[in-house]
């Protein structure tokens, strides 16, 4: 795959804002997504995620701020920016009139492809995706997740090297979620720069090279998700209380919370010293711990700590 990212990036952006009205939805953000690695974009629903994507694939422009992607900015350059990007939204986009063969091949023929080899790479796709046996019929007859599927396949016809999935796994099973991931692994080992927004922890903890939490318009936190997950601790220990009142005495502390099982968590080292601390300082009488376990701490504990969703 050729790349023109200048500086080793296949995304810059500096010092990026934007307003709607009197609210702020981002407000000076900075992202740096190395050439060929993946970066997933976390944050709670109206923390401006996809807002960002929108303006980095040039669909909405900054009130303020700069962006480079593949080297190209984004507004001095917005054409070669659009030609060597692809962006799959959060809802599939496709013509229900049109067969999935004549989808991709249309979308073939519009990235420049000659007619032969816009069909040999909308048979590529439809195999990949598994639609083939579907490829003759119309859109309107597939499911959501086969939509889904060719949506994210018309995106790839390109060859893009810079790929933003806006919650790319919306709507799939759990086989079709671990194609994308599969796909996903793939894009970075072709020297693609993916930005994937998620509401699935799990899915950004296996892919990415590194995670950006944004809340608050801010980014909160950066860094590799074993980096993440270190700033609130190794692990966690879980205490299941036996009483409301010694949940609701605990609950200002914890960084998990479960009020209808009366369980919290805890940031601990895992040790057994600091876990037997804690069950002291916590329960000095041992009447308020009915049961306790420890485990590695989660990007779920990252993303509650640093946004507060969980309050």
């Amino acid at each position: 795959m050729t790349t023109h990212a200048s500086g080793g990036l296949g995304i810059h952006a500096t010092g990026l804002t934007k307003s709607y009205g009197d609210l702020c939805v981002l407000d000076g953000i900075d992202l740096s997504v190395p050439r060929g690695s993946v970066l997933a974009l976390l944050g709670p629903n109206g923390a401006g995620k996809t807002t960002t994507v929108r303006i980095l694939a040039t669909l909405t422009a900054a009130d303020a701020g700069t962006v480079r992607v593949a080297g190209y900015d984004t507004v001095t350059e917005r054409s070669r920016v659009r030609e060597l990007i692809a962006l799959t939204g959060q809802f599939a986009a496709v013509d229900e009139l049109q067969t999935g063969t004549e989808t991709l091949r249309m979308m073939g023929r519009l990235a420049g492809l000659s007619p032969r080899a816009a069909r040999t790479r909308a048979d590529e796709l439809l195999t990949r995706f598994g639609l083939t046996e579907a490829a003759g019929r119309t859109a309107k007859t597939y499911s959501g997740g086969m939509r889904r599927r060719l949506d994210l396949a018309a995106s790839l016809v390109s060859r893009p090297e810079v790929v933003f999935l806006d919650e790319p796994t919306s709507g799939l099973d759990p086989r079709s979620r671990q194609d994308l991931w599969e796909l996903v692994r793939e894009l970075r080992a072709d020297g693609a720069t993916v930005l994937l927004t998620t509401q699935y922890l799990e899915e950004a903890d296996r892919l990415a090279d590194r995670v950006a939490v944004l809340s608050g318009g801010r980014i909160a936190a950066e860094g590799t998700p074993a980096e993440l997950k270190s700033r609130v601790a190794g692990h966690r220990l879980d205490l299941t209380l036996t009483t409301g009142t010694a949940y609701e005495a605990l609950a200002p502390r914890a960084v998990h919370l479960d009020p209808d099982a009366l369980t919290l968590g805890l940031p601990t080292d895992g040790t057994a010293a600091h876990v037997r601390a804690l069950l002291d300082e916590l329960d000095p009488d041992r009447t308020a711990v009915d049961r306790f376990a420890v485990r590695s701490a989660t990007l779920d504990d990252v993303f509650l700590t640093l946004t507060g969703a969980d309050r």
